[in-house]
């Protein structure tokens, strides 16, 4: 299902407002530690790395791990804040057999048109119970990102996103399951107020995809709320293991 490709437009909005600041990653740092043993010499792909910034993390949290990344949009790719950045897809990832010890989506697996290509793909150049870890929204999953709360028109487009049993038979066809899959909380803006500051349409592939009415009715629900409402914009996206 591959919604968006990435343009120079859609990689700068997304370079300046999709980043979680450094200090709002400890939860998502927990809860892939509880998947990925980060033991020297261990190799853990960032695939559709966009700008780099899980990369980034990777290496600031576990400097003895091997980070690679791998994206398909050059403009991406241009822009990446970690370095070097190979292109490929996640049907066509330039590593060889067995030589990863996990595999790391964030935000990639509803741009991917095949998933049981992927999965393929993803099992050849992976170790033997190595993980793949996919943080993601979810189809049927909206209810705990606020996005969805001032764009209601969007859950239909994250209704056409993969769903969690959909990801899941698709890796099954070539002898994944499933290990974990929890919510993860995260801090995505200090404000509503900063969110309605920061927001860029072209960074976010629901609100792409909806109406220009829906979206400007839903730009003056974010404000009307940025008015009212204190305290940190707090959104919980999935992370889904499979080995």
């Amino acid at each position: 299902m591959a919604l968006i490709a990435y343009d120079n437009v859609d990689a700068a909005a997304f370079e300046e407002t999709r980043h979680l600041r450094d200090d709002d990653l400890a939860t998502w740092r927990a809860a892939i530690g509880r998947h990925f043993e980060p033991r020297t010499g261990a190799r853990l792909l960032d695939l559709g790395c966009g700008t780099g910034s899980w990369a980034r993390a990777f290496c600031t949290w576990w400097p003895s791990v091997e980070v690679l990344a791998v994206e398909p949009s050059a403009a991406m790719r241009e822009r990446a804040m970690f370095q070097p950045v190979v292109a490929g897809t996640a049907d066509d990832i330039p590593f060889p057999d067995a030589s990863l010890d996990g595999v790391w989506l964030s935000t990639v697996i509803h741009h991917v048109p095949d998933l049981e290509a992927a999965a393929r793909e993803i099992r050849r150049v992976l170790k033997p119970d190595a993980p793949v870890l996919i943080r993601s929204a979810f189809a049927g999953r909206h209810e705990a990102i606020n996005l969805f709360r001032f764009f209601p028109e969007a859950v239909a487009v994250l209704d056409r996103y993969p769903s969690i049993p959909g990801v899941e038979a698709a890796f099954a066809t070539v002898g994944f399951a499933t290990t974990g899959c929890e919510p993860v909380p995260q801090v995505t803006a200090p404000s509503v107020a900063d969110a309605a500051a920061a927001l860029q349409r072209e960074a976010h592939t629901p609100l792409q995809l909806i109406s220009d009415e829906a979206y400007a009715v839903g730009v003056v629900r974010l404000q009307e709320a940025a008015r009212t409402e204190s305290g940190p914009v707090v959104d919980a996206l999935d992370l889904l293991v499979l080995r």
